[in-house]
C-alpha cells in the first residue's frame, strides 16, 4: 500500500494507544504483519520535552520505518513546534490526535474535544502542515463530539484542504468513549467526500470484521487497537485472510511463548528492570486472557516484582499449555476466564 509517500507492507495499521504502543510493542506488531504502527501520544508542551516519559515515547532507535509520531495539544503554535521537534528527531509522519476521549486530554480542549471548534481545527492543521513541509501529516479523529453532532465529514474536508495526507476515523463519538458498538456509516460517508486515504478504526477484532469494514466503508485500510493487545499476530491473520479468504491455523503455543519471551526482554531493556516488570504485567495478562487457568496465574503474576520470577512463571504457564495442546486454544468451557 502507498501511504503518505511510503510503500507499506499492507493496509493494516496499529492504533496509537497510551501506555501500550511503546517502541517494543510497535516493533512486535510490525514484525507480526502490521504495515504501520503509530506511536503513543506525545505532548506538544515544550516544557515536558525533557521528561523521561516524553523522551522514551520519542525513542525510535532501530525502529522499522516509516516512523509515525502522534502529537496532542490545542494550541496551533505549540503543535507546530512539537511537529518540528519530533521531525528533527526522526519522525517521518506526524499524526495529530483529535480522537482521544480521555477526560484529562479533553478537559484542556485537546484530543477529540477539538472537534467542537472547527475553526481551531483548521488553524492547528494548517500550522502543523506548514511547520513540517517535508514530512507527511495525518489526522486521527472520531465521528463527532456526540451523536447529535457527528461532524466528521466537515473535519475531513478541513483536513484535506489543510494539506493533511490521510485520516483515520474511530467509529464512535467522543461522548461514546469506548461504549457500545462502532458505527461505520459515517466513515463510509467521509470516504465518499474526500480523495485522501481514509483508515477505518473501531471494533475490528477478527479477519472477517476487517474484510467487512473495508468493503462496507470503502476505506483504504483498517486500524486495530485493543484487539492487538496480547494478540499481535492478529495482523498476519488478517493479512492472510484478506489475500486468500482462508484462516491461518492458530499459532503454536511454543511460538506464543517465544513471542512473549522476546517481548518481555525488550520491555526490560527499554524501561529498565524495575519499571519493566510492572509494564510487563499488563502485556502478560493480555497474552494469557481466555486461556485455561489464566485468572489464577494473573493474580499471582501481579504480586511478582522480579524479572526472573516473572519470566519463569511465564515459561511454566505456557509449558503446561503446550503439554495439553500444541496450538493455542481459548477456554470456551469456562467463560469467566475470558471475562477475568
Amino acid at each position: 500500500m502507498q501511504f503518505a509517500g511510503f510503500s507499506l507492507r499492507n493496509n493494516l495499521f496499529v492504533a496509537p494507544m497510551a501506555g501500550v504502543t511503546d517502541r517494543p510493542f510497535r516493533q512486535l506488531c510490525k514484525k507480526m504483519g502490521a504495515g504501520l504502527a503509530v506511536s503513543e501520544m506525545v505532548t506538544s508542551n515544550s516544557l515536558l520535552y525533557g521528561s523521561e516519559k516524553t523522551q522514551r515515547r520519542a525513542n525510535h532507535e532501530g525502529e522499522v520505518e516509516p516512523i509515525s509520531v502522534q502529537i496532542a495539544g490545542a494550541d496551533p503554535h505549540m503543535m507546530a513546534e512539537a511537529a518540528r521537534h519530533n521531525a528533527d528527531r526522526g519522525a517521518q509522519i506526524i499524526d495529530i490526535n483529535m480522537g482521544c476521549p480521555a477526560k484529562k486530554v479533553c478537559n484542556v480542549m485537546a484530543g477529540s474535544a477539538l472537534m467542537q471548534d472547527e475553526a481551531l481545527v483548521a488553524r492547528i492543521l494548517e500550522s502543523v502542515v506548514r511547520a513540517v513541509p517535508d514530512v507527511a501529516v495525518t489526522l486521527k479523529f472520531r465521528t463527532g463530539w456526540n451523536r447529535a453532532n457527528r461532524n466528521a465529514p466537515t473535519i475531513a474536508r478541513i483536513a484535506e484542504e489543510s494539506g493533511i495526507r490521510a485520516v483515520a476515523i474511530h467509529g464512535r463519538t467522543r461522548a461514546d468513549q469506548y461504549m457500545g458498538e462502532a458505527e461505520y456509516d459515517t466513515i463510509a460517508l467521509v470516504k465518499s467526500l474526500i480523495s485522501i486515504p481514509v483508515i477505518a478504526n473501531g471494533d475490528i477484532s477478527t479477519p472477517e470484521k476487517a474484510k467487512h469494514v473495508l468493503e462496507y466503508t470503502g476505506a483504504d485500510g483498517v486500524m486495530i487497537g485493543r484487539a492487538a493487545q496480547g494478540r499481535p499476530w492478529i495482523f498476519r491473520e488478517i493479512e492472510h485472510f484478506l489475500a486468500t479468504g482462508e484462516h491461518l491455523p492458530a499459532p503454536l503455543v511454543s511460538e506464543i511463548l517465544d513471542v512473549c519471551r522476546a517481548h518481555l526482554a525488550d520491555l526490560y531493556a527499554f524501561y529498565g528492570e524495575e519499571r519493566g516488570v510492572k509494564i510487563a504485567r499488563k502485556h502478560i495478562s493480555w497474552y494469557t486472557k481466555g486461556l485455561v487457568g489464566s485468572a489464577a496465574f494473573r493474580r499471582a503474576m501481579n504480586q511478582m516484582t522480579d524479572i526472573h520470577a516473572q519470566g519463569q512463571a511465564v515459561e511454566e504457564f505456557f509449558g503446561r499449555l503446550a503439554e495439553q495442546d500444541a496450538r493455542l486454544s481459548y477456554d470456551t468451557e469456562y467463560p469467566q476466564e475470558l471475562a477475568a
